[in-house]
């Protein structure tokens, strides 16, 4: 496999898999793509190199593996403070799994049967930051306030009563597309669209779309009411998505 050098890249992936032949695959396909590659077997040799040379954009990652299972990796590169985009790429599909990866700040979770050029599509998106959605127009360009949250846009970060809420880029977007459509209900799918881009494909349809969504806000409304106890902003309307309650509806 001809590498690509990392500075002509378009990104650098690292990928984690104990199956030889998958992982030379997605390799293969990424560097055709024109991306940096670098491949591990487990778990903790890829943990390894996070640690020492933290320098990568996308981590794919099995969940089945010897040694470290996927989800430990996540959870011990957080403990590190290491921030790297995760994608589970896995075979498992029930829902507990993918609620499970996305709740420990995994960004995705895309079952091995689904096409490269999905997996492709979403690195994309993830690497060009959501830039070109939808997110609130602030009055200046690098904040804005909307009663007790401040989001500065420059740093994709939100300050609740003036404490970082450590939101990630996607967990950022979100809270910025509810607010700026804080005056209307905000439904599943359009969240969705906005994590993974329009018209991807959810592996289990309506039900798994919406499983990824709620795993989302979870994680969110968890990271504000470790701030605040009292958090209530975003209300969920069942059977159709989520709203931005503003100060002077509480």
């Amino acid at each position: 496999m001809d590498q690509v050098s990392r500075q002509s890249a378009r990104g650098h992936i690292l990928v984690v898999d104990d199956d030889e032949l998958f992982r030379e695959s997605v390799s293969t396909n990424l560097v055709d793509a024109g991306y940096s590659t670098d491949s591990f077997a487990d778990g903790t040799t890829a943990v390894n190199y996070l640690t020492q040379t933290p320098e990568a954009d996308i981590l794919l990652l099995d969940w089945k593996m010897p040694g470290m299972t996927g989800i430990e990796v996540l959870q011990r590169l957080r403990q590190e403070k290491i921030d790297i985009p995760v994608i589970f790429l896995t075979v498992l599909n029930d829902q507990i799994f993918e609620e499970a990866g996305l709740l420990g700040g995994a960004v995705d979770f895309i079952e091995k049967s689904r096409s490269f050029s999905i997996l492709l599509k979403r690195i994309e998106l993830i690497l060009s930051g959501n830039k070109a959605r939808n997110v609130p127009a602030p009055d200046s360009q690098d904040m804005a306030r909307y009663g007790d949250i401040v989001l500065r846009f420059d740093s994709r970060r939100a300050l609740w009563k003036g404490s970082n809420v450590g939101l990630t880029l996607t967990e950022f977007n979100i809270v910025a597309y509810l607010i700026e459509h804080s005056d209307r209900d905000v439904s599943y799918r359009e969240i969705y669209d906005l994590v993974h881009g329009e018209g991807f494909l959810a592996g289990d349809g309506e039900i798994g779309y919406r499983t990824n969504v709620r795993a989302f806000i979870k994680r969110i409304r968890q990271k504000f009411r470790d701030l605040d106890a009292e958090f209530s902003q975003i209300t969920n309307y069942p059977g159709f998505g989520y709203r931005w309650r503003n100060g002077s509806e509480q």
